[in-house]
């Protein structure tokens, strides 16, 4: 037999029909796929760009196999992340399992809650032009600073934001920052905590008169004692461990938020409107009132739109590596939340205020369907709403109180230097719980401050993620960019300040000062 010359047996197809990635020849004997534009345009420095194909060509296939497998194993590390241990002891990094259906869950609870209730107030003092122009507005520009901190989570190679004080630290220096976002988050958490105590409780207390009818015995619970049994199951449920293991109670609060905003605003479209409605805006006594209120109703609006303090926080309980971005899943889910949080506050708003005009009660929604209607629909259907309230308002106290239980466990970590037992993170929590029930029994009217509420806390969802976003990512001066975020960011300011002023304009004028200053 004729032998072959020797080269016909090295021979290598020159151009193959399908080419496959070098990771996947173990021979190593095809040319790697040839690199895509977009990497081609790309400079941008990673843990791995040394090892190149171009690199490898020379090399042998074995120790190509262990270069290629060590670059693997960097992409899966991720961008060479510096890890603090004391992470792994915390409520919100103990897990790092989450994934863009947790995220979805925790946003939605997050967004969605009793302040969405409240919007017809604001469109009372504002009419329809104005209430529906505000609530896009507000809608639009917090979406897109929800997108600058789930950004800004990883803009540092090496480090992740957990949290966003954090953040805040590296972007207006360590001082500064803890100064500037330590309380509206801190007030942001417990505030709203107390007022889900508040909100809760009242609407267990209508509940169970509905459902009680008129065989309820002679001395039923006071609202106090309501606000102490909510208290009591909000503190059950605060011992699950950590942010990930709260995900079932988010998607419980996220459905019920869903449901009984639905079933608020359909029930009030479908009854009969009262006779004396009318769609103009409040009238005031003096011009000044009216700015005021309008400024009020305003800062009822931006409450609605509370949740940015938790958005790094959701991020730091999923995974990051090099090939898959924390941000990716973290954006996906937030999308999903967003349209649904959309398709909730905005049917409440318009629907609210096409149903009960300016008789809106102050007290919202459910105030007014109780007032109005209360004898034209089922019972059945009102107790099933009440009972909807209920259950989210206990679920987003879960997720409001976890940064404020990871502020307790950390200062307790950083001074023992090891975790916390199960009985020193329940006594956190215990206390914690009954510190804001406390507080609602001494300030009772929480639930009717939105418009203070989110005058106070307005920087850390409009304004501060636009400045975080000049520092951190350092635009081109008195560029298009540049410009913007700063724009937008001291406009944020400016509304906090008008905002947080028609809020006490509207205490004072409700007679909350009278009441906490009586002559003897």
């Amino acid at each position: 037999m004729e032998e072959r010359p020797e080269t016909e047996l090295i021979s290598i197809p020159a151009t193959p029909r399908v080419s496959t990635p070098e990771i996947l020849t173990p021979t190593g004997q095809r040319s790697p796929r040839p690199p895509s534009k977009e990497a081609k345009s790309s400079t941008a420095w990673t843990p791995t760009s040394f090892i190149s194909p171009r690199f490898l060509s020379p090399i042998g296939t074995p120790m190509k196999r262990v270069l290629i497998n060590m670059k693997g194993y960097l992409e899966e590390v991720g961008h060479l992340t510096k890890l603090n241990p004391q992470d792994a002891w915390l409520p919100i990094t103990e897990s790092r399992n989450g994934n863009a259906h947790y995220a979805a869950f925790h946003n939605l609870n997050a967004g969605i809650g009793f302040q969405a209730l409240v919007l017809p107030v604001a469109f009372a003092f504002l009419g329809w032009s104005w209430g529906i122009l505000s609530l896009t507005i507000a809608y639009c520009w917090q979406l897109y600073t929800l997108w600058i901190l789930v950004q800004l989570h990883e803009a540092v190679p090496g480090k992740r934001y957990n949290r966003y004080v954090e953040l805040a630290e590296a972007a207006f220096g360590e001082r500064l920052g803890v100064w500037l976002a330590v309380f509206p988050t801190a007030y942001l958490s417990a505030g709203t905590a107390t007022a889900l105590i508040i909100v809760g409780g009242e609407t267990m207390k209508l509940f169970f008169q509905i459902v009680c009818g008129p065989l309820c015995s002679s001395n039923p619970l006071t609202t106090v004692e309501w606000y102490l049994v909510f208290t009591s199951l909000c503190i059950v449920l605060s011992q699950l461990p950590n942010l990930n293991s709260i995900a079932g109670l988010s998607l419980i609060g996220a459905v019920t938020a869903i449901t009984y905003s639905t079933m608020v605003w359909v029930l009030s479209v479908s009854q009969q409107r009262p006779l004396t409605i009318s769609y103009e805006p409040l009238s005031m006594p003096s011009p000044s009132s009216s700015v005021f209120s309008v400024m009020n109703a305003l800062g009822i609006i931006a409450f609605a739109f509370r949740g940015h303090n938790l958005v790094l926080e959701i991020q730091a309980t999923m995974p990051s590596t090099f090939k898959h971005p924390a941000h990716v899943p973290m954006w996906r889910g937030a999308k999903v939340a967003y349209f649904f949080i959309a398709a909730c506050l905005f049917p409440v708003a318009i629907g609210g205020y096409w149903a009960y005009g300016n008789l809106m009660p102050s007290g919202g929604m459910l105030n007014a369907i109780y007032a109005f209607h209360g004898h034209d629909i089922p019972r059945g259907l009102l107790a099933i709403t009440f009972l909807l309230v209920v259950f989210n308002c206990l679920s987003s106290f879960q997720i409001y109180s976890m940064p404020v239980f990871d502020n307790f466990e950390a200062s307790y970590t950083s001074r023992t230097n090891r975790p916390c037992s199960i009985w020193v993170r329940s006594g956190f929590r215990v206390f914690y719980g009954f510190v804001n029930f406390f507080i609602g029994v001494a300030l009772p009217f929480l639930s009717s401050l939105a418009g203070l509420l989110g005058g106070l806390t307005l920087p850390v969802t409009f304004a501060y993620p636009c400045f975080m976003w000049v520092l951190v990512k350092k635009p081109t001066k008195f560029s298009f960019n540049w410009y913007f975020h700063w724009t937008l960011g001291w406009l944020g300011i400016a509304f906090s300040l008008a905002f947080s002023i028609g809020g006490i304009w509207s205490l004072v004028t409700s007679g909350l000062k009278l009441k906490f200053f009586k002559p003897s």
